[in-house]
């Protein structure tokens, strides 16, 4: 919200300046964003009249002027469209420094001298108004600073408001936090009541208490709805962010803005039949003010006429009913106050909002409605002229007020300072509240126009607001200090991140709602969870898979010409688990497991001169996998499977101990033909729950004897994969004590004698070792022998001579 610091000062003027202003409105919770003047710096720039001019001699666009300073009559050579004699303007005189550093200097237009320039609008930056000369009233005093007397060093205040804080959506919000904050006193706009000097009404139903819980309207005849906008008001207006549009629409912002109240103006003789407040009802349409149609459902409220809409309830007003500056003589007004929940949401099911609905669905002040209609009513009179006739005030279903009790030992625990009940009640009394104080306890009633206060916590807080949060001291609190043993068998997140990095890959953090197309083409999810409101239409669905979101990383750094990306995310998917437990009851919830992914594409390795480049590929990603277990990783099982994201032929499902851990393999090659990218990255996706599990280290002595190698190369038939053959090692050297001394094994060389062959030969390597003992050739034969009988038997292999 912008605040303007010279209007906010017409309501309450506290002995401060700008900063510290502020300063004590971000202390108290109106977080002040920024705060800017009015218009950017500049100087020697004064109210100018144009005294004569006449057509330049040399070029038709041009005309020379006499302008008159105030103390001097200069030539300027002009090309606005309206610069006409006895026009007021600014004028930047020699010497002059506009916005952007740009100096004024006398200059030569097609052979005639300009000592200066008459501005717009824009060049001042005021705003961004450039069609013509900045108009000035005809009573701007000439010669006067422009600075002065525009009031352009006006700070406008932005701050940032709570969704809580709706009574602070206004002028009178902002000046009642000040008021209290400061003690200066508050000084309230006139809700003087005007005449009423003709007796017309119009009849109103309202058919939805739910709906609206207060209707009041009053009509004016004879207005004239052409009438042009106090300059002052127009000021405000551009000061607060608003556009001037027409008087009767400027009216209804300014009471908006100032009292925080939306009003609504119809044109009477489009709504003589009187009006009807309900829900919509199915298949309704609406052109609205913006010229957006929208179809109507029954969750939506509306003001209709004659069985017509008119206008969205708390929302925006139709095009039907719209005040017309040319035709419109007769009005009716309306201000309301609208549930809060009825209002909620409403806009944004639309796709669109509107400065009404913000402040609705967050409350409006439901007593003051015919004090508001008042000042509105007296701001069209005075501006637009007519007759006002009587108020009409529904009231059919209105809050009752909330009592809220605080206990002042409570307020005094929980701010940890002692706060005397004289300063409690001070705080109180400057906010506007009614209260009682009885043995302790303050019985507050809260006000009509806040909607935040509804348990003790509310008040301690608007207490230490007020009080203020810089005289509570900072101290530490008093605690035995308890050393947190971190679990040794537990790696946490950042741990598996800093794994993952060392590994020669990149964290990114994707989002949780994705495009429902990556879920059915890469997680095979047909029925994906929905989201309610999605905040973009393709991001509709909740991820059951990390892979989408990596291969989109992807593509997005291959159109930026990158050719190497390894990229990796840890964070949480989404499943339907219909096994979620609520008392007795199972009832459909959301598995939320957490998930690490990764993909790599491109080089195996950055392009150097000691590497050959080449493609990475499975066992690349494979083997970063295996570092990852670390320990655990002899565990691990590779088994051929099929996903839906990946290349049948080339992925695998992981197992560790028996365990889904999770899958590994290349893009599939329909999704590789969808993507931008030119060759298959490798993806993996791990349980992150059973990546975190690690053994507890176990210390063992070194070994002082010395390491033997064997090697074994045997034929063994295609079909039998290395997996089956390091799964027969496992057991056999689990199962046989004389094995224990087999520390290690590897495959080192792999032969076939072409593509049709039968059998290929596989050449392993064996490290034993003895903890106490020199192993002799006898017993490393034995084990040796051992090892090729177990093989035999699985796989019927041939050692080779």
């Amino acid at each position: 919200m912008f605040v303007s610091e010279s209007w906010l000062r017409t309501l309450v003027n506290p002995s401060l300046d700008s900063d510290t202003l502020c300063h004590r409105l971000t202390m108290a919770g109106l977080e002040v964003e920024e705060s800017v003047p009015a218009a950017p710096a500049f100087t020697g720039v004064v109210v100018a009249e144009i005294t004569d001019i006449a057509p330049h001699p040399d070029a038709d666009r041009l005309r020379v002027c006499q302008v008159n300073t105030g103390t001097d009559t200069v030539q300027i050579v002009c090309g606005a469209p309206n610069a006409r004699q006895g026009l007021k303007a600014p004028l930047a005189q020699l010497g002059a420094v506009l916005p952007g550093d740009f100096k004024i200097g006398k200059a030569k237009m097609r052979g005639v001298e300009s000592f200066g320039m008459l501005c717009s609008a824009k060049e001042l930056g005021i705003n961004e108004e450039a069609s013509g000369l900045l108009e000035l009233p005809a009573d701007a005093p000439v010669g006067a600073d422009i600075r002065d007397y525009l009031d352009l060093d006006d700070q406008i205040i932005e701050i940032k408001m709570t969704p809580n804080r709706a009574d602070c959506l206004s002028m009178l919000g902002v000046a009642r936090e000040v008021s209290a904050l400061t003690g200066d006193a508050l000084t309230l706009p006139s809700f003087a009541p005007v005449a009423v000097s003709i007796d017309d009404r119009l009849a109103v139903d309202v058919q939805a208490p739910d709906l609206c819980g207060r209707f009041a309207g009053r009509v004016v005849r004879g207005i004239n709805a052409a009438a042009e906008t106090p300059a002052w008001m127009v000021k405000r207006l551009e000061r607060a962010g608003q556009r001037s549009v027409s008087a009767l629409v400027d009216i209804s912002n300014y009471v908006m803005l100032e009292l925080g109240r939306p009003t609504h103006v119809f044109d009477l003789d489009k709504i003589k039949n009187g009006l009807e407040v309900r829900w919509a009802k199915e298949g309704e349409t609406l052109e609205l003010l913006s010229g957006k149609e929208v179809t109507l459902t029954p969750e939506v409220g509306v003001i209709a006429s004659n069985g017509v809409v008119q206008s969205l309830a708390g929302i925006m007003g139709g095009e039907d009913s719209a005040v017309d500056p040319e035709s419109t003589t007769d009005i009716y007004i309306e201000a309301a106050f609208w549930w809060p929940e009825a209002i909620m949401g409403r806009a944004r099911q639309f796709k669109f909002h509107s400065e009404a609905s913000h402040r609705f669905e967050r409350g409006v002040d439901y007593d003051h409605v015919i004090e508001h209609l008042e000042r509105m009513t007296q701001l069209v009179l005075d501006i637009c002229g007519g007759q006002a006739g009587p108020i009409d005030d529904h009231q059919v279903n209105l809050p009752e007020p909330v009592q809220v009790q605080m206990r002042l030992d409570r307020c005094n625990r929980v701010l940890g300072i002692p706060v005397s009940a004289e300063e409690v009640s001070q705080v109180f009394s400057g906010l506007g509240f009614e209260y009682t104080l009885d043995d302790g306890v303050y019985t507050v009633t809260s006000p009509s126009y806040r909607f935040d206060l509804r348990i003790e916590e509310d008040l301690i807080e608007e207490v230490a607001r007020i009080y203020g949060f810089e005289r509570i001291p900072d101290l530490a609190p008093k605690a035995p200090a308890e050393m947190l043993v971190l679990p040794e068998t537990l790696k946490g997140p950042h741990a598996l991140r800093a794994q993952v990095a060392a590994l020669d890959y990149q964290e990114v953090i994707n989002f949780a709602f994705v495009e429902e197309a990556w879920e059915q083409n890469y997680a095979g999810n047909t029925d994906p969870i929905r989201l309610l409101n999605p905040i973009a239409s393709q991001l509709a669905v909740m991820r059951s898979s990390l892979l989408g979101g990596l291969l989109a990383n992807i593509e997005h750094n291959a159109r930026h010409r990158q050719t190497r990306v390894r990229v990796f995310e840890l964070g949480k998917v989404f499943m339907r688990d219909a096994s979620v437990k609520d008392g007795d009851l199972t009832v459909a919830g959301v598995h939320q497991p957490v998930r690490l992914a990764g993909a790599a594409w491109g080089p195996a390795y950055p392009e150097q001169w000691g590497v050959k480049t080449r493609a990475v590929d499975f066992f690349d990603v494979k083997a970063d996998i295996e570092n990852l277990f670390g320990v655990r990783a002899a565990g691990l099982r590779f088994i051929a499977d099929t996903h839906p994201a990946l290349h049948p032929g080339r992925c695998a499902r992981i197992e560790l101990d028996g365990k889904d851990a999770g899958w590994v393999g290349e893009l599939h090659p329909q999704w590789l033909q969808q993507l931008d990218i030119n060759s298959a990255p490798v993806l993996f996706e791990l349980d992150a729950e059973l990546l975190s599990e690690s053994p507890m280290p176990e210390v063992q002595r070194q070994s002082r004897q010395p390491v033997v190698q064997r090697d074994l190369a045997f034929w063994v038939d295609t079909t039998v994969s290395y997996q089956q053959i390091t799964d027969t090692l496992r057991s056999t050297i689990q199962n046989h004590a004389d094995l224990s001394l087999v520390k290690n094994f590897r495959l080192f060389d792999v032969w076939k004698a072409d593509a049709q062959a039968t059998e290929q030969s596989l050449a392993m390597r064996f490290w034993l070792q003895d903890a106490e003992a020199t192993l002799d050739d006898a017993k490393v034969e034995h084990i040796m022998q051992i090892i090729l009988d177990a093989l035999v038997q699985a796989h019927q292999i041939r050692q080779r001579a």
